[in-house]
């Protein structure tokens, strides 16, 4: 992978903070995340990249090597992107405080008190769908995964090629000498246990396909792309070693009138002039129930009311988002003689005439004001 400026791949200025340099990288992530872009592999090269790159800046040490020496820094920057080595299973686990927990390496572990390697089994990976109410109040999910699993009448013993300890040892002589070399064993590929008994129907390991129920306690405000991590439920692993892990990347339902972002919702109002002008009382959505707010006489198109804490709770935080209330006045299109002729009497009367105050800002100003500029 060619090395580019962490940077300019995150889309943050050089003195972009901590803060912003997640954000930017979680974004990065959910949009180029392989469960979005099943066999595109531009997008999961450009995946693996933006964790290379937030592998550099997340880390103050490495920022600064950067800063300060570029992609040719003394020592290189590990083993990610950047360094050649990081496959996905090491970006999941690595970040797994972007995605809201993490993929266990699926694959050997440590080793065992026989000496054999404890082997884990591989992870499963599956997307769940969740309402807005679900997100807001969190919610009780039950989850059907087909699963390798244990066949019951198979059974494992100590490998009879390594003796159990996962490895064999080989003389040879060479003009030297004697040459000793160890290997891990080709039988039971290192695990020290081979399958003595195979269940009818299991695999050359003793594993079965079977669906399981999982119940997933999710919590209130995950959020589009966050991944939870529910240990022990993925597939089993051969030889009695430990199961993998179920991986359960979040999707939200659109809402037919809220809007999400982050921890605030956005929601447009149409009122019609009359109500603009003498005001009036209207109902909004709540992601549960509605709320009565008062538009004031006056209002103007495009102001926004905002609804303190009504918004979505804050993931392993205290407090809820504002639900903030657009408001555009709706201009007639198709009026009745009368009600032009009632218009049209009003049209010169001083009270119909704009009196834009300092306070009205301006289009321009309202869209440098929307992006911070």
């Amino acid at each position: 992978m060619s090395k580019k400026d962490p940077y300019e791949v995150l889309g943050v200025g050089r003195n972009a903070t901590a803060e912003e340099i997640k954000k930017a990288y979680r974004k990065q992530a959910i949009k180029h995340h392989p469960d979005k872009n099943p066999g595109d592999h531009q997008a999961e090269d450009k995946f693996k990249e933006s964790a290379g790159a937030y592998e550099i800046l997340s880390d103050p040490e490495k920022r600064a090597k950067f800063d300060r020496f570029g992609h040719n820094a003394p020592g290189g920057f590990g083993g990610g992107p950047h360094g050649g080595g990081m496959n996905m299973d090491d970006i999941f686990s690595q970040f797994g405080d972007i995605f809201g927990g993490g993929g266990a390496f699926s694959g050997f572990g440590q080793r065992g008190e026989g000496g054999g390697r404890t082997v884990k089994g591989s992870n499963l990976r599956v997307r769940l769908k969740l309402t807005l109410e679900e997100i807001a109040h969190g919610a009780d999910k039950k989850i059907k995964v087909t699963k390798l699993v244990r066949a019951k009448g198979s059974e494992y013993g100590t490998c009879s090629t390594c003796g159990g300890n996962g490895q064999v040892r080989r003389v040879q002589s060479t003009f030297l000498g004697q040459m000793q070399t160890v290997t891990t064993c080709p039988a039971c590929g290192g695990m020290g246990r081979s399958v003595t008994k195979r269940a009818p129907g299991s695999d050359e390991n003793g594993l079965i396909r079977e669906e399981v129920i999982v119940p997933i306690k999710m919590p209130a405000g995950v959020e589009e792309g966050m991944q939870l991590n529910v240990s022990g439920m993925g597939n089993d692993a051969p030889a009695g070693g430990i199961p993998g892990d179920l991986l359960v990347v979040i999707e939200e339902e659109k809402h037919p009138e809220l809007r999400r972002d982050g921890q605030n919702l956005h929601h447009e109002v149409f009122i019609n002039m009359v109500d603009a002008a003498l005001g009036s009382k209207i109902e909004v959505p709540l992601v549960t129930g509605k709320a009565k707010v008062t538009i004031e006489p006056g209002t103007q198109s495009n102001h926004t009311l905002r609804l303190k804490g009504k918004g979505l709770p804050h993931l392993n935080h205290h407090g809820h988002g504002d639900l903030l209330v657009h408001v555009a006045v709706w201009t007639p299109t198709d009026l009745n003689k009368d009600e032009k002729a009632a218009l049209e009497k009003l049209r010169n009367s001083s009270g119909f005439q704009p009196k834009p105050s300092a306070k009205d800002k301006g289009f321009f100003e309202r869209v440098k004001e929307m992006f911070g500029s």
